[in-house]
């Protein structure tokens, strides 16, 4: 009797253990902290999940019938909803209606998207980069919008895949620009960040990828409005570029100089840090896209003024790219400085100094390449004075008035500035 009682308890000490185990495995498993709209036009939304790890999923489509719409499906294995899905706007046609619940005795979580009209959809998940975590990307899209690479919509493991190719929403075609001495100075304005690639994000939610863009468009005017002067936006939507697209969108517009605006953040005593910086590429930098050109020296013929480098011994197209970059980081921290001076003018700067980094954005051998970081986002007064319409006018007046002083003093060879 007594080894049977002993049974009986050590029996429920150990379901009482399983249960409790079992319970821990749950609580320990995937969760979803929050879901954000990155995109919304008629034609494509993208949606972004943030995890606290990668999480295994499925993703699929349920037809449209009498009583309900057309519906995608995204069920998230042993994972829980902690944060808040994204409200739709009822005032926008296009966004799908999001709802949520869960399955398998709360184990699960799916998340149903009830769709306007029967949309093609991508997913990837994206593995932790600078402020952002895990992260899971849902595309929706219309037959009509064809995306430049496929993504697997169900992956089988946790391994994300990389990132998809740069989306252009126009066609990427050269402006024509005859090469003679009427010809305008082309400004290329890189607006920092879009699409998945939010930015820096304000205490207040701002995103950066917003205010620079519409720091952009501000400078585009202005640039338009001046007579031997044309703006080339380097993205005018919230589209995702890799950075080395971002460098050769440049070259096929012929920019003469790229600028490009970014919001800068901190997280130590981030009400405190503020100030506009700018930054040119920093000889390490320049080293390393050296090497990268000399490696595809079969495919830069468009370098140096036309110049190819493939008939050329790595000697002599290492001297060549030597003083085409000597030239263009000099072109550089002229414009920079120029710059750095106007924006000095409007509000504190957090250096003083023109700055050098290795930013992939500025390695263009022989395009002047600056980078500004306009304010600190992280920075509630300056998020605030970022988002305010006449602020924007006032940092895109400045980064003009820098640009014109440097052409009053350095004009472009061949331009109608140059000219007159």
């Amino acid at each position: 009797m007594h080894f049977m009682m002993l049974r009986r308890h050590g029996l429920s000490c150990w379901l009482l253990l399983v249960l409790c185990l079992h319970s821990s495995v749950t609580l320990a498993g995937s969760k979803v902290l929050n879901m954000r709209w990155l995109e919304t036009t008629p034609d494509k939304q993208q949606l972004l999940f943030d995890l606290n790890e990668p999480v295994q999923y499925t993703l699929f489509h349920l037809p449209a019938d009498k009583k309900k719409p057309h519906r995608v499906v995204i069920d998230f294995k042993n994972t829980q909803l902690v944060g808040a899905l994204a409200k739709t706007p009822k005032t926008v046609p296009h966004l799908p209606q999001i709802r949520s619940g869960t399955r398998n005795k709360d184990e699960d979580l799916r998340v149903v998207l009830d769709l306007p009209q029967d949309l093609k959809t991508h997913s990837f998940l994206l593995k932790p980069s600078g402020r952002n975590g895990h992260r899971l990307v849902v595309i929706l899209s219309s037959p009509r919008y064809s995306p430049s690479a496929q993504t697997p919509t169900a992956p089988s493991s946790n391994t994300p895949p990389s990132l998809p190719t740069a989306r252009y929403t126009t066609p990427l075609t050269p402006i024509p620009l005859p090469r003679s001495s009427k010809r305008d100075v082309v400004i290329a304005i890189d607006a920092g960040h879009g699409g998945i690639d939010p930015g820096a994000i304000g205490k207040k939610g701002s995103y950066e990828k917003t205010v620079v863009l519409a720091i952009a468009r501000q400078l585009e005017r202005l640039i338009r409005q001046a007579p031997g002067l044309r703006a080339a936006m380097i993205r005018n939507d919230d589209s995702y570029l890799k950075l080395r697209d971002r460098i050769e969108r440049a070259r096929r517009y012929q920019a003469d100089m790229f600028i490009s605006i970014h919001a800068d953040a901190y997280q130590k005593g981030a009400a405190r840090i503020s100030g506009s910086s700018v930054y040119i590429l920093s000889q390490r930098g320049a080293s390393s896209e050296a090497a990268h050109w000399l490696a595809e020296k079969e495919n830069a013929a468009d370098l140096l003024g036309g110049v190819s480098l493939n008939d050329k011994n790595d000697t002599l197209a290492s001297i060549l790219l030597d003083l085409s970059q000597t030239g263009t980081l000099e072109a550089s921290g002229r414009l920079a400085h120029h710059i750095l001076g106007s924006l000095s003018g409007i509000g504190p700067v957090h250096h003083k100094k023109v700055q050098q980094a290795a930013f992939m954005v500025l390695r263009s051998p022989d395009i002047p390449s600056i980078l500004i970081e306009t304010a600190f986002i992280s920075n509630p007064t300056e998020e605030r004075k970022l988002n305010n319409r006449q602020h924007q006018r006032t940092v895109a007046k400045a980064i003009f008035k820098g640009i014109k002083a440097y052409l009053k003093q350095h004009p472009v060879a061949d331009t109608q500035m140059a000219q007159r």
